[in-house]
């Protein structure tokens, strides 16, 4: 039987750094959000400041859009330790200045754009680090448990860090800037006391330009990993709500800051409930149907919270839509982690996490421009229907995901042949 991942130290230390760090970066995206939209509102309409809330996405898409042929090389080359170590100290910096600069009533639109780029920055490095080093802390047969159970720390914080970000705001500013920039030097004093962890080899006979096209290569060759990335990629992309959070908060439901924290935590405690369960029964057949499935019920939700006016209601799509999203997370992460080499998984990982943001911060920055269009309203209604149109697609134009059945190398290798894909 395989060793749980939690018995392990090094991992333990993992964990509770990633539940740390996801709370304070969840609870200051949620604030900024705020105070973005609060400023914006001074002077513009609700459309236009829902624009610029959907800008502070952009912000920090770009530096990891443009970073992202290097990070996964450093996360290949380097100790991924220090990597996050570097990264998690920058990030505790940037909530510090933010927090100086709410308490000396000195905040800016542009410095609260500057300080979510910097966030940009320290996230284009430190995830495909992060995701290259939990392999490294336990067995390959612990991986699958591990997978879910990192899920856990990364979803129990966004559950945990929008409430206690609007809660701890609302009380007063100054308390959830400190609250954030302590949880931050929490989570950097953890990854500290992970020990020495196994190094992949570099791989010298390669030029640095090949190492990066291998990363890209590996994925556009694999049909089935391309296809769960690309999947996520463009129902998120265009089925993000998230962004518009505030509005709906402010201007919508008229619940506050307070009710904006509870709504930021909804797809969060779906998407825990969805960890909890694969952390006790990792999924093992149908992957991919499973997959289609969830990603369908999704957009189904975010239809349904584009739509509602009724707070309880819209929180319930919320969490309907977080547990949908996580099965999808689930089926794509294990994909990754079990079929990449350990040399090469901060290359593919950058490439995931390119889609991941493209999806999220590119997606709120779409969410914000259609809003300027359409409304708020319009903008989400529009994004659920589109989504579950690619859905239908992807179905059609990657059968390898409907044929799907397991993890195993080798039933995804034998599904490619079939179908004429390339090799990996």
């Amino acid at each position: 039987m395989a060793q749980h991942p939690l018995r392990i130290a090094n991992f333990r230390a993992y964990f509770l750094s990633r539940f740390c760090g996801t709370i304070a970066i969840s609870a200051q995206g949620i604030i900024i959000g705020w105070q973005v939209y609060s400023l914006a509102r001074q002077t513009l309409d609700i459309k236009q400041s829902a624009f610029l809330l959907g800008m502070i996405g952009l912000v920090q898409f770009v530096p990891l859009f443009l970073l992202t042929p290097v990070v996964g090389l450093v996360a290949d080359t380097f100790d991924r330790r220090w990597i996050v170590r570097g990264t998690t100290a920058l990030l505790t910096a940037n909530a510090a200045m933010l927090g100086l600069l709410t308490w000396a009533n000195d905040l800016s639109l542009p410095f609260l754009f500057v300080a979510a780029g910097f966030v940009g920055v320290a996230r284009a490095f430190s995830g495909p680090a992060y995701s290259a080093l939990a392999p490294n802390l336990v067995p390959r047969e612990s991986l699958p448990t591990a997978i879910a159970v990192s899920a856990i720390a990364w979803q129990a914080g966004t559950i945990a860090g929008p409430s206690v970000g609007g809660v701890l705001y609302a009380i007063h500013p100054d308390l959830a800037y400190a609250t954030i920039a302590g949880l931050l030097a929490i989570a950097l004093a953890l990854i500290f006391t992970i020990g020495k962890v196994p190094q992949p080899p570099v791989q010298k006979n390669r030029h640095p330009l090949q190492r990066i096209a291998d990363g890209f290569a590996y994925v556009r060759n694999n049909r089935l990993v391309l296809a769960a990335i690309t999947l996520d990629l463009f129902v998120v992309l265009l089925a993000g709500a998230t962004a518009l959070l505030p509005v709906y908060a402010r201007d919508i439901l008229h619940v506050g800051a307070r009710g904006l924290g509870v709504l930021a935590a909804g797809m969060g405690i779906g998407a825990a409930i969805g960890s909890l369960w694969f952390s006790v029964r990792p999924m093992k057949t149908n992957v991919g149907v499973k997959m289609l499935v969830a990603v369908l019920l999704f957009a189904a939700a975010i239809l349904t919270f584009g739509l509602s006016t009724w707070f309880p209601l819209s929180v319930l799509a919320l969490i309907v839509a977080g547990g949908a999203d996580m099965v999808s997370v689930y089926v794509r992460q294990s994909l990754i982690q079990l079929h990449t080499p350990d040399e090469m998984r901060g290359r593919v990982g950058a490439v995931s996490q390119l889609t991941i943001s493209a999806s999220n911060e590119l997606g709120e920055a779409e969410t914000g421009l259609m809003a300027s269009l359409l409304g708020p309203v319009g903008a989400v209604c529009f994004g659920g229907v589109a989504a579950m149109v690619i859905v239908v697609i992807w179905s059609r134009l990657f059968p390898e995901l409907r044929l799907a059945k397991t993890f195993t190398p080798a039933d995804i290798l034998n599904l490619e042949p079939e179908k004429g894909a390339t090799q990996p």
